[in-house]
């Protein structure tokens, strides 16, 4: 209690001191043992990038869900025997892995060589024309909204550290030790796919022949609507939204191959 009532005598007496003090340490304390948000701050792009791959993951899930369910309640509305449904479902299953890895592959594979081009010609620049690359970091961070002066001073100081981290960092918005692996990224489709294929294959051939459609409906329907809530979290996005969409895309998909199976049935395909 004497140590508050000394305190707020201080506050009193002194106030341009204590107001005006404290003010250059916090933005310039080179020892700041600070524990608020800004501690984490260097982790952030690594949890964005875990984040970025999850719901990649789930949605590559979402994918193999809905391609497969279609697939095999379509060939459920034509027959009743297991064999060509599991044939056409595991067809579907791997093609689709297949295709997903591929396309990631190639799509991840592209963006990687862009980077590096890129990459590539920020250090040719750097070593040719360091006083141009220098102007044009300085610039860069005035335009967001920086004094010419204390751009200057921020650029000069981060480029005497590392140039090249400096420039492509703010330029280019690359970090060049976490280039995408395209192989990492086509296994990781594949994989993603196939477990949400799963699903419905098991679906349609583990009940017997007269529930095989409604029981692949509601259990892929609450698939979907459980990837739709991890999605939408994930991208901090509305859940209600993203699961109303992906459930009414995932049984209008479904709808549609069954309603395309009696047709073919019918007409004797």
């Amino acid at each position: 209690m004497r140590r508050r009532n000394l305190r707020q005598r201080a506050l009193h007496e002194t106030p341009t001191i204590m107001t005006a003090a404290p003010q250059p340490a916090i933005p310039d304390g080179p020892d700041n043992d600070s524990s608020g948000p800004t501690h984490d701050e260097p982790h952030t792009s690594g949890v964005s990038s875990r984040l970025n791959w999850l719901r990649a993951g789930v949605l590559g899930a979402n994918d193999g869900i809905v391609s497969v369910a279609g697939l095999v309640v379509g060939v459920a509305a034509l027959s009743t025997d297991r064999g060509p449904i599991l044939t056409a479902g595991v067809a579907g299953l791997v093609a689709g892995a297949v295709s997903m890895a591929l396309g990631e592959y190639v799509s991840v594979s592209t963006q990687r060589d862009t980077e590096r081009a890129l990459l590539a010609t920020e250090r040719h620049e750097l070593d040719h024309t360091p006083d141009a690359e220098l102007d044009e970091l300085i610039a860069m961070y005035q335009n967001k909204g920086l004094s010419e002066e204390t751009a200057r001073h921020v650029a000069g100081e981060l480029t005497a550290h590392d140039a090249f981290a400096a420039h492509v960092d703010i330029e280019l918005g690359i970090d060049p030790d976490a280039l995408a692996n395209p192989i990492s990224a086509a296994l990781s489709s594949a994989i993603s796919f196939t477990v949400g294929a799963m699903l419905p294959l098991i679906a349609i051939l583990a009940p017997p022949p007269g529930v095989r459609v409604p029981v692949t409906f509601v259990a892929v329907l609450l698939a979907l609507a459980l990837t739709g809530a991890v999605s939408a979290q994930l991208g901090g996005a509305s859940r209600r939204r993203a699961v109303v969409r992906v459930v009414v895309g995932g049984a209008l998909a479904m709808i549609i191959t069954y309603a395309v199976g009696q047709l073919l049935g019918v007409a004797g395909v």
